[in-house]
């Protein structure tokens, strides 16, 4: 072999995603072969990136939302000089190895975002165009078009198929995303077989109805097209672009191509073998051809756009020093020298004044003191701005084209809200938050989901925290919420009492910077609780004693957060009155509090305590691992009901007297 051809490195990519499926004796061969010809295509003649440098900030964005094709990713990382050797690939699905069954960003270089839950991944995509955006708003200038990048998405029928597919396109649209181009593998096949049974939408009309530029029916196998198709894709307006893309799954094999045979299982040593002979690779198995491996090679092309880049942000440094040292600053995802000290004097102020306001207010009040101080903070609601409160003086609808454009109208599309915000925030640049009322995270909760299993940065606000909103009744009143929330791995949940604590939880979540925050937020208004200066440093610990007993050790701890805090203290008025000395423990974040080390905690609730009292208006099981079979919880284990929320709380018995009642029979 002198040269090879389109053909030859296409095929490098089919077996060694063949072959890598075959020594796991598990994954899915057919998405990669159908789709290696537009792979090879778009990242030997388009993709903008470095393989030595996987993080250099101006790369275009890859996303392969149908991830459940990865070996197609990790074969192109392979090729194209990534530090991904071929002993990962040679270890495919296995343990301790880069090579996951789905791509997974904090695994492997060179992976822009954890995709598998199909459908998410396109809206990672649409959050990374709108990064793109927004930056390139903010810091260009005439003569340096510093931020200039493109995403281009991977994504099959099945991501079509799902719901946050047509939420983020949508978007997409609304917003004129212009440098966002997705390839729809129109394989017609998924993993019960032809789709024809279930999905037979028109798919490019639908597009074209959210505002997208379509291009249509492309051969998937042949380059010339495939490279005609992106040529009129980037030269687009400023709208993004779907190539429909007609492949064969499978591609090559010759008795299982176009079939769901290829779809989820390893083709089978016969089948490969005459793979092989098809296509007419003579090489064994993760044998790549010195040829074929040069033919590939991008590392020095990628030095060369880095190296230009690198020469650009000089020039446009010594032009615009201030904006070049805030771009490298977002870059880096290093907040801004003096935040810490700002929201300290704010918390403190608060702390001062007390402020009795709901809680969702005081959120408000916390993004009114903060965001002037944060230009990377960008975030909205998914219609209940006016509800969530998410809004500030300084918003600007990123709609636009105003240089400092801050604020995104989601719509009712909680699931691809969040899922977005998860772009934003993986892309780096950006702080994103985004809200809904808490019984709505259910929409979302696969996305919030992610964002731990990514480590985003992502802030999740969720108002309207219990059967407190009143009269839209148990539809609208979260009840299990709060422990769903909980039980996420690496995902912090925030449930402040007053204003104090929402500042602090506003802030630990601005801080924490390797994975996401719920802050979850009251209608009603709640008391401003007394603390010394002591106790609001302790805050940020997730739990911490708010009012200790009088003359000696506690007989009996209340454990509550919220707005039952503040009732919890009502009932330890009563109880100390009837000589019993009560704890109370504020514990805004029980995923917080468990991290700290077994001296605070114990420190806060002392194993000889044994009487113990958690209040929450939330399902009641969670809080055992705080009060044991010794104890007992107020909650509700039961739907609420339409009624002003002061008088469902009488009626679920969340007062002072049941709290008492409680506590006594222990």
């Amino acid at each position: 072999m002198t040269k090879p051809t389109r053909r030859d490195l296409a095929n490098a990519v089919r077996f060694l995603s063949i072959d890598a499926v075959e020594a796991a004796k598990s994954g899915h061969p057919g998405m990669p072969m159908g789709m290696a010809d537009i792979a090879e295509v778009l990242w030997n003649d388009h993709l903008k990136h470095s393989p030595a440098n996987p993080k250099w900030f101006n790369r275009d964005r890859f996303v392969l939302s149908n991830g459940h094709g990865s070996m197609l990713l990790y074969s192109l990382l392979h090729l194209t000089g990534y530090d991904l050797p071929i002993g990962e690939l040679r270890n495919f699905r296995q343990l301790g190895h880069r090579t996951p069954g789905h791509p997974e960003n904090f695994v492997t270089d060179g992976v822009e975002t954890t995709t598998g839950p199909l459908g998410q991944g396109f809206a990672n995509a649409v959050g990374f165009a709108l990064a793109e955006k927004l930056l390139a708003q903010r810091f260009n200038r005439p003569g340096h078009e510093i931020i200039d990048h493109r995403t281009w998405v991977f994504l099959g029928d099945g991501c079509l198929m799902e719901g946050i597919s047509h939420e983020a396109a949508s978007l997409a649209g609304t917003w004129g995303l212009g440098k966002l181009v997705a390839f729809w593998d129109d394989n017609r096949i998924s993993i019960d077989g032809d789709t024809a049974g279930w999905f037979t939408d028109d798919t490019p009309a639908r597009f074209e109805a959210y505002g997208w530029k379509v291009i249509r029916g492309v051969d998937g196998h042949d380059a010339d097209a495939i490279r005609a198709a992106i040529d009129d894709a980037i030269a687009s307006d400023h709208r993004p672009v779907l190539v429909c893309c007609r492949t064969t799954i499978g591609f090559g094999s010759p008795n299982k191509a176009g079939s769901e045979a290829t779809h989820g299982a390893p083709l089978g040593a016969d089948e490969i073998k005459a793979t092989r002979e098809a296509l007419g690779w003579e090489h064994g198995p993760f044998e790549i051809p010195q040829v074929i491996a040069d033919g590939w090679d991008a590392r020095e092309a990628g030095r060369e756009r880095e190296d230009q880049w690198n020469r650009a942000m000089e020039a446009y440094a010594e032009a615009f020093p201030q904006e070049a040292a805030e771009l490298r600053r977002r870059a880096r995802g290093e907040l801004p020298e003096g935040f810490a000290a700002v929201a300290d004097e704010y918390i403190a102020r608060l702390q001062a004044e007390g402020p009795k306001v709901a809680s969702r207010k005081a959120s408000q009040m916390a993004i009114e003191a903060f965001a002037p101080h944060l230009p990377e903070l960008v975030g909205g609601s998914a219609d209940l701005a006016g509800s969530n409160l998410t809004m500030w003086s300084g918003s600007k609808d990123v709609a636009g084209d105003d240089a400092d454009a801050n604020y995104v109208y989601y719509g009712v599309r909680e699931f691809g809200m969040t899922a977005i915000s998860n772009g934003l925030a993986v892309h780096g640049g950006f702080l994103p938050y985004d809200a809904t009322f808490l019984v709505f995270s259910d929409y979302a909760r696969n996305a919030v989901r992610m964002s731990a299993l990514m480590g985003a940065q992502a802030i999740h606000v969720y108002t309207h925290d219990s059967i407190g909103l009143g009269e839209d009744g148990p539809t609208h009143q979260p009840v299990e919420h709060l422990a769903s929330l909980r039980y996420i791995p690496n995902n912090d949940v925030w449930r402040p009492c007053d204003a104090v604590e929402s500042a602090v939880a506003w802030k630990a979540a601005i801080e924490r910077g390797d994975g996401p925050s719920c802050l979850v937020f009251s209608r009603q208004t709640l008391a401003h609780q007394p603390r010394s200066d002591a106790q609001v440093g302790l805050i940020e610990r997730g739990g911490y004693v708010l009012a200790d007993a009088e003359g000696g050790a506690p007989d009996l701890i209340l454990i509550a957060t919220g707005s039952e805090v503040g009732i919890a203290m009502e009932a330890k008025a009563r109880l100390d009155a009837a000589g019993t000395r009560t704890r109370v423990v504020s514990m805004p974040s029980t995923n917080v509090f468990d991290r700290q080390d077994p001296g605070y905690r114990e420190s806060v609730l002392p194993d000889a305590v044994r009487k113990r009292v958690a209040v929450e208006a939330a399902v009641s099981d969670f809080w055992r691992k705080y009060v044991g079979l010794d104890g007992a919880v107020v909650g509700i284990d039961r739907f609420g009901a339409s009624a002003p929320g002061d008088v469902l709380f009488r009626h679920f018995g969340f007062t002072a007297d049941a709290i008492v009642e409680a506590a006594q029979a222990l």
